[in-house]
Order: structure tokens, then sequence, then C-alpha cells
């Protein structure tokens, strides 16, 4: 296309510029979720990047990594240069000046970009607990869950790493909420409003969390509780929308087959255990009130005084 006819198309038509010199066709990439679009706005960046001195970091590497995301919205591309290039930052991107070690970089489909690592502990530093616990317990799964089987030795070697990649770092900026989400991380959160929950839980003055917890099934093969409370005896279930209306999650059952196997599931394991189990979504663990408010309509009395973070 010439440039005329880019110029013609740009105004709400069949393309859309996401750098200068770089287009995708707009239905398709509309269409895509927010992390993906994202992945698209990162190619067109380092397309724009001639210098080869700046790797993606932060929260654009972690989508690269394919960690997922809670509550992705649209963002500038985040990219690290040395401390000694410098750089300044663009619409659609943003350059962070700060040590890199060659060790810290990593390439994913041809794109140097921080490690995963890095990209936790440049995550845990920057955004907020949310995103951060969440991204951090995704990167430990993958090196502590083999299946449905933990391994806590894989768990305490990753902690210890990223607390001897903290203790070199003593004044960079956001260190402290650094340590405090490499201590907090646990590889046994599944999915982002697991990792949430337990954040609000904590916030809420909970200390105890049992995670994926094993409860025997009518047919042999266990039942897994998302967070069990001991203290209150309570199991808390984050109950995602995705397991209902994404028809591959269901394996084949129609919408109300899931829902009876659910409620079965449930009565079961309240039943067999005699404790409460409590279902949220999203918006109830959105923040600690509305979490505490959640627990309160199922007659769950949270308590413990809030830690605040």
């Amino acid at each position: 296309m010439t440039d005329a006819e880019l110029a013609q198309s740009t105004g709400g038509g069949r393309w859309l510029r996401l750098q200068s010199g770089v287009y995708v066709d707009r239905a398709a990439y509309l269409g895509l979720r927010s992390a993906d679009q994202h992945r698209m706005l990162i190619l067109a960046a380092m397309r724009r990047t001639r210098d080869g001195s700046a790797v993606v970091s932060h929260l654009s590497a972690s989508v690269l990594h394919g960690l997922p995301q809670y509550r992705f919205a649209d963002r500038p591309v985040e990219v690290t240069v040395a401390a000694q290039v410098g750089a300044t930052s663009r619409p659609g991107l943003r350059r962070h000046l700060d040590l890199i070690d060659r060790e810290d970089v990593t390439s994913v489909d041809g794109i140097p970009c921080t490690t995963l690592d890095r990209t936790v502990f440049d995550v845990a530093r920057t955004m907020p607990l949310e995103t951060s616990v969440a991204c951090a317990d995704a990167a430990l799964r993958r090196e502590s869950m083999v299946a449905r089987r933990f391994d806590a030795v894989a768990q305490e070697a990753w902690r210890e790493r990223l607390r001897e990649r903290a203790a070199r770092r003593p004044g960079v900026r956001g260190i402290r909420r650094a340590r405090w989400v490499i201590e907090f991380a646990d590889g046994r959160a599944e999915l982002p409003g697991e990792s949430v929950s337990r954040l609000q839980l904590f916030r809420l003055g909970f200390r105890d969390f049992h995670l994926q917890v094993p409860v025997p099934g009518p047919r042999g093969a266990d039942y897994f509780v998302d967070i069990g409370l001991p203290e209150i005896r309570t199991f808390w279930e984050f109950d995602g929308e995705v397991k209902y209306r994404d028809p591959s999650m269901r394996g084949g059952r129609s919408l109300e087959q899931v829902l009876i196997d659910e409620k079965r599931r449930e009565d079961w394991i309240r039943g067999l255990t005699q404790w409460r189990v409590c279902r949220g979504n999203f918006s109830d663990v959105a923040t600690p009130e509305a979490l505490a408010e959640r627990l309160g309509a199922f007659g769950v009395l949270t308590g413990a005084k809030r830690a605040s973070r």
C-alpha cells in the first residue's frame, strides 16, 4: 500500500497504526485479548528500536513469558536500557534506565527480554501487589508444581534465588515490596483470581493458608479446593466464569451439567469435611472490603485485625 492509502485508511478504517510505519488489521487486533494486543505492541515497538540496547522488561516481559495477567489494561510497552546508555520514552514506549546483567537477558520468539526471575523481580518492585503476587505465583508454579504434585524444595530454591537477587539491590526502588512478594508467593495457586484472593485474605488478617486442599471424592479421585482457612474451618473457592462460559473448558458437558456437577462437588466437600464453602469472583476480591462483605454474607467471621499494605 502507498503512504496515501495508509493515511486514508487509518481514520477508523481497516488499518490501525501501532507505531510509525507499523500497521495491523484493525478488526483482527481489536478482537484480541488485552495481553495479546500488548504482544503486538511489543513487536511493533521493537521494530522501531534500532540501537539494539533495549530489552523488553517489567510487565511487558511477563506477557512475552506467557504469565497470566490480572486486570491487564492498555499500557505502554516497557523496556530496560543500560543506565549508561540513556534514552527517553516516547508515546507507547516506556524506557527504564537500570543495570542489566548479561545473564538477566534471554529471548522469547526472537525478542530480547529479561529472564523470568528478573521479570518477576521488576514487576514486584513496580506494580501493585495484586499484579505482583499473581505474576510471582504463576512463575513459581512452573518450578514447584508437576501436575498436582507440589515440590516444596523447588519452591524454597526459587525463593532463595530471588532473595539473593534482592540482596544485591538493597537501595533500588520498590525493594521492600519485592522482598515481601518473594516471601508471600506460592506456586500452588493456579490462577490470578486465587492469588488475589489470598492477598486480600492476608489483608483481612488471615495468615494460615492451605492451598489446593485435596478432599477425597466419592469415586476415588480427589477434589481440590483453592484455599483452606483452618482457623475458621472454611474453604474459599475462586469461581471464575471461564469454566462456565468457555466450551473448551467444559469437557464436552453442557452448561447445565457443569452447574449440576459443581453443586454435587460442593455438597460432597461440605458434607465430608463439615467446613463452610464460600465462593466468589473477581468483583468479590477487588478490595479487602469487598471480600469482607462477601465472607460476611456467608456468615464467616473474619475476626482478625486487617493488615494494611
